[in-house]
C-alpha cells in the first residue's frame, strides 16, 4: 500500500484535471503505466452505459491495459448525484489501495473530483415535482436565460458550476436553493483531508483547444455519433436527464429536424468551447493544483518527474 510519510501516514493518490479535450486520458494511462496505478474516472457523463462516443471514454483498448473504476455504471434513465460518486469513489480508491496500487482520480466534472479531495459533504435534497413543475412552466413560457438568471439572482456562484444551456442542471440547483433557503453553492462543507493528494491540472492555448474540440467533434460524429444517439432515443425516448450532456442536446435536436447537421455540429463546437471555460474557471480557484501546459513536448516528462517525487520513487 502507498503511504505518505510526510502526511501522517495517510494515502497518496493523483488527480489529473483540465478541460475537456485537454489530453487527461492520455496522460492518465501514461502515468497509470509508469506508477503502477488503476484509474477513477471523475466525469459525470461517463458513467452512464450506452453513451460511448458522445462522452470520449476510453476506448476498449485503453480499458483492457489499465483498470478503471466509475465508467458505464449507471443506464441513462437513472438519477447519479455527486454524493453517490463520492461514496464509489472512495470505495473503489480503497480497492485500489489494497491491491497495493495508485489510485488516479481523472476527470473534467469538477464537483466530483472536490468532493474527494476537499471531503466534502454533499446535501441531500429530495426531488419536489410540484417546484420543478412550476420550474419547467418557467422554462417554457419566460425561457431558460430567464431562469438561469434567476438562479444566479439567488446564488452567484452558481455561475461556476451550472451549464447555462441545461436546463435539468438549472432546476436542480434552483431546487435546493429555494427548498433549503440558501445558495446551492454554499452547502458543499469541508472536511479533513482523507489522502494526500497530487492534483495535476492539463491547460492548452484557447486556439489550440479550439481546434481539438472542433477536431474531436467532426471524429465523434465519423465514429457514430448519430447513430449512437438514435438507438438511444430509440430505447429511452428523448426526456431522460442524461441527454442534456453536450453533444446529445444538439443531435436529439437535429434528429427532431429542428437544426441541421451541420448547425449540430456547429453548437457543439460552440458549447463545448463555452463549457471548456467554466471547467477552466472553476479549477483555476483552486491554488493547489500544479498547471502544465499539454503544448509543449516537455510537458510528459515533468508531470512523470513531479509524480516520482510525490511518491518517492
Amino acid at each position: 500500500m502507498l503511504k505518505n510519510n510526510q502526511s501522517a501516514g495517510r494515502d497518496k493518490i493523483v488527480v489529473i484535471v483540465g478541460s475537456t479535450a485537454s489530453g487527461k486520458t492520455a496522460l492518465s494511462l501514461e502515468i497509470a503505466k509508469w506508477f503502477n496505478g488503476e484509474i477513477i474516472s471523475a466525469d459525470s457523463r461517463q458513467i452512464y452505459r450506452g453513451m460511448n462516443v458522445g462522452t470520449a471514454k476510453p476506448s476498449e483498448n485503453e480499458l483492457k491495459q489499465i483498470r478503471h473504476y466509475l465508467i458505464d455504471i449507471k443506464n441513462p434513465n437513472q438519477d447519479y448525484s455527486a454524493g453517490q460518486y463520492k461514496k464509489d469513489a472512495l470505495a473503489a480508491i480503497m480497492k485500489i489501495l489494497k491491491a497495493g496500487r495508485l489510485p488516479i482520480i481523472v476527470g473534467g466534472t469538477g464537483l466530483y473530483t472536490d468532493v474527494i479531495v476537499k471531503n466534502l459533504d454533499m446535501p441531500e435534497v429530495k426531488e419536489n415535482k410540484k417546484l420543478r413543475a412550476r420550474l419547467e412552466k418557467d422554462i417554457e413560457t419566460k425561457g431558460l436565460d430567464f431562469v438561469f438568471n434567476k438562479l444566479i439572482e439567488l446564488d452567484a456562484e452558481a455561475a461556476y458550476i451550472v451549464d447555462p444551456r441545461n436546463p435539468r442542471r438549472i432546476i436542480r440547483a434552483m431546487e435546493i436553493a429555494l427548498l433549503t433557503g440558501r445558495p446551492f453553492s454554499a452547502q458543499r462543507k469541508s472536511g479533513p483531508p482523507l489522502f494526500d493528494f497530487l492534483q495535476i491540472g492539463l491547460k492548452l492555448p484557447p486556439e489550440i483547444l479550439k481546434e481539438k474540440i472542433q477536431k474531436r467533434t467532426k471524429i465523434m460524429i465519423k465514429n457514430g455519433l448519430v447513430d449512437e444517439v438514435r438507438g438511444l432515443v430509440r430505447k429511452c425516448g428523448y426526456t431522460l436527464k442524461a441527454f442534456d450532456a453536450i453533444g446529445y442536446r444538439e443531435i436529439i435536436d437535429c434528429l427532431k429536424n429542428l437544426i441541421t447537421p451541420k448547425e449540430a455540429e456547429d453548437l457543439i463546437n460552440k458549447n463545448t468551447w463555452h463549457y471548456a471555460r467554466r471547467q477552466m474557471t472553476w479549477f483555476k480557484r483552486n491554488s493547489e493544483i500544479y498547471w502544465f501546459d499539454n503544448n509543449q513536448k516537455s510537458a510528459k516528462a515533468k508531470i512523470i518527474k513531479k509524480v516520482s517525487k510525490f511518491l518517492e520513487f
